[in-house]
C-alpha cells in the first residue's frame, strides 16, 4: 500500500480497524510484533466495550418505545409465578389469564398516580374523556347538571368482571352502586324471575339509599366492564345535589313498585331493598 494513494491506505486501514474491534478478532493478518500484539489486543477490548455499549443503548430505546407494556409483561410474570407457587388448577389460571387481558388489554399504567399530579381542570377533562361513552348512553347523566356529572365521574372506580361472575350476592349489605359501560348483567330475584340490564343502566343504588342488605343477586352473562361508586362518595356528591338525590329516590321508588315492595326510601331506613337496574 505504500504507493497506493491516500484514499486507498485509509480505507485498508479502517477496514482493519473495524475488523479488529468489531468482529473481535485481528483482522486479515496475525499481529507480528509484540507492539502489534499489545495494540491488537487493546483494540479488541475497546471494540468489546463499544459493542456492549452499543446493544445496551438499543435494547434500552426498544424498550422505552413502549414502555406500558413492558411495565405489563413485568407483572404477569409475577403473577405467573404467584400461581406456579400456590399450585393453583388449570381453570383458575386460565380465568386470572383472560382477567388480566381483558382488564388491562396488555398495557398498564399507574392511572392514579399520573391523574394525582394533574391539575383539577386536567384531571377532570381526561375523567369526562375517558367516561364519554358512559355519560352518552345514560339518560341520568344526559339530563343532568355538568358540574354534577363530573363530580360523580371523579369518584368512580374501573372495574372487570368475567361471565358467571355474582357482583352483587344476596344477603350481603350494599357498599357499592354501579353504572354499566360494556356488557351484559342479570339481575336475579327469590322469585326466580330474571332482568337483563346493559350499556347505559345502572344498579345497587337502592341499597345506597335505605343502607340495607341486598335482596337480590346480580350476574355478570358477558365480560363487563363497569364502573362503581361507593356509599361514602354516593352521599358526598349528593348532599352538595340534593335535587339528584330525589331523582335517585324517585327511580328507586318506581322500581320498587314494579315489584311490589312498598318501602320508605327515607328515614327511618328499612333493613332490606332490591336491586332491579334502570
Amino acid at each position: 500500500l505504500q504507493n497506493d494513494s491516500w484514499g486507498k491506505q485509509y480505507s485498508h486501514a479502517l477496514f482493519k480497524a473495524m475488523s479488529h474491534m468489531l468482529c473481535i478478532g485481528y483482522g486479515q493478518q496475525a499481529p507480528e510484533g509484540m507492539t502489534d500484539v499489545w495494540l491488537t489486543m487493546l483494540s479488541m477490548i475497546v471494540g468489546a466495550t463499544c459493542y456492549a455499549m452499543f446493544i445496551g443503548h438499543a435494547t434500552a430505546l426498544i424498550q422505552s418505545l413502549d414502555s406500558s407494556r413492558r411495565q405489563y409483561q413485568e407483572k404477569y410474570k409475577q403473577v405467573e409465578q404467584y400461581m406456579s407457587f400456590h399450585k393453583l388448577p388449570g381453570d383458575t389460571r386460565q380465568r386470572i389469564h383472560e382477567y388480566y387481558e381483558h382488564r388491562y388489554q396488555g398495557k398498564m399504567f399507574d392511572e392514579e398516580n399520573i391523574l394525582g399530579e394533574l391539575s383539577e381542570p386536567l384531571k377532570e377533562e381526561i375523567i369526562n374523556f375517558n367516561c364519554r361513552n358512559l355519560v352518552a348512553n345514560m339518560p341520568l347523566f344526559a339530563n343532568a347538571d355538568p358540574n354534577f356529572v363530573t363530580a360523580m365521574l371523579t369518584k368512580l372506580r374501573f372495574e372487570v368482571f368475567q361471565p358467571g361472575d355474582f357482583i352483587i350476592r344476596e344477603g350481603t349489605v350494599g357498599k357499592k352502586m354501579y353504572f354499566i359501560q360494556h356488557g351484559v348483567v342479570s339481575i336475579l330475584t327469590k322469585g326466580n324471575k330474571e332482568t337483563k340490564l346493559s350499556d347505559g343502566s345502572y344498579f345497587g343504588e337502592i341499597c345506597l339509599l335505605t343502607r340495607g342488605r341486598r335482596t337480590a343477586s346480580v350476574r355478570a352473562d358477558t365480560y363487563c366492564r363497569l364502573y362503581s361508586l361507593s356509599v361514602d362518595n354516593f352521599n358526598e356528591v349528593l348532599e352538595e345535589y340534593p335535587m339528584m338525590r330525589r331523582a335517585f329516590e324517585t327511580v328507586a321508588m318506581d322500581r320498587l313498585d314494579r315489584i311490589g315492595e312498598k318501602r320508605p326510601l327515607g328515614p327511618p331506613r328499612p333493613p332490606l331493598c332490591l336491586l332491579p337496574g334502570a
